[in-house]
């Protein structure tokens, strides 16, 4: 298997959720960001951005990160994978369909049959997608207090490849030929940070903005322009999960001869259009989200 790739995953398929209210957590997931409904049984929802049967699925629970599913690439069956898992020592189950597991760090890990795309994103029929729905869901970035441990487990078990790192610090990491499906941060524990819908440009990004704007969300940063990435990224906190939802466009495509790139830790490889995140924006506890609602950090800084 050649090209810019991982050998055995083709894309991220889907970020199952906790929920605490299963239907509020639904219709405001869709009403929101413009998903649409594509199943619904006792315990779980799923939503799509477009023709996709999911891409982001809600349980009942303890709201917070349930798991990430990947799908296989083309000529690689759940069997195959299994015998890959196997090889490196990892447990896993088969549920539904789809091989569960856990990383390092005990984020829940699917690996899902490959699945043909039978429409091209500009021409498909008619169906039930609201006017300003996403194109896809795209990556998931997540702190980690083992950054080392995370990139050798995504690696050598699921084949996926680096592409570039910051520093000691931050790692991206590819499977097609954009730029990264996964990303880790050292902050010294671990959380899913954001998951990240694609929009079709800054255009669409705006209008996005200014509808979860109306819904009392906010960006807690951004629009940047990434220099890791290259990508114009916004980052609205969500309270209830807890995590980041990322809107981007224009994110790097790859050549197939990609080699991995180390970028300094600097403003300009974070956001080549001015200022650093705030530091709220690596936490999740009540003391940062009010501070950031409130824009306090500048005036007085986050509290300890």
């Amino acid at each position: 298997m050649s090209g810019p790739a991982s050998d055995m995953i083709g894309a991220i398929d889907h970020v199952r959720l906790r929920v605490a209210d299963l239907d509020e957590a639904a219709e405001r997931w869709a009403r929101q960001f413009g998903l649409t409904e594509r199943a619904r049984e006792p315990g779980r929802v799923a939503l799509s951005c477009d023709d996709e049967p999911k891409a982001l699925e809600l349980v009942p629970g303890e709201p917070g990160l349930e798991h990430v599913g990947y799908r296989l690439r083309r000529g690689w069956s759940l069997e195959d994978a299994a015998a890959r898992l196997r090889a490196h020592g990892v447990e896993y189950t088969e549920v539904d369909g789809e091989l569960a597991f856990r990383d390092p760090e005990g984020h829940g890990v699917r690996l899902v049959p490959y699945r043909k795309q039978e429409w091209v994103q500009h021409a498909r029929p008619a169906d039930r997608q609201p006017v300003g729905h996403p194109r896809k869901l795209g990556h998931v970035n997540f702190l980690t207090a083992d950054i080392q441990g995370q990139v050798d487990f995504y690696t050598a078990v699921l084949g996926m490849r680096v592409t570039d790192w910051l520093g000691d610090d931050g790692v991206w990491l590819y499977v097609n030929s954009d730029h990264h499906v996964l990303a880790f941060i050292n902050k010294g524990y671990a959380h899913l940070h954001h998951l990240a819908f694609e929009v079709i440009d800054i255009g669409q990004m705006r209008a996005a903005l200014d509808h979860l704007g109306r819904h009392g969300r906010w960006v807690a940063w951004g629009p940047t322009r990434h220099g890791v990435g290259g990508n114009i990224a916004s980052y609205v906190r969500i309270t209830e999960e807890p995590l980041f939802v990322e809107l981007y466009c224009d994110m790097e495509q790859l050549e197939p001869d990609h080699e991995a790139r180390r970028w300094p830790d600097n403003r300009f490889s974070s956001n080549t259009w001015g200022a650093l995140p705030p530091r709220s924006y690596f936490r999740f506890d009540e003391k940062a989200i009010e501070s950031e609602r409130e824009s306090a950090e500048l005036l007085v800084g986050v509290p300890a």
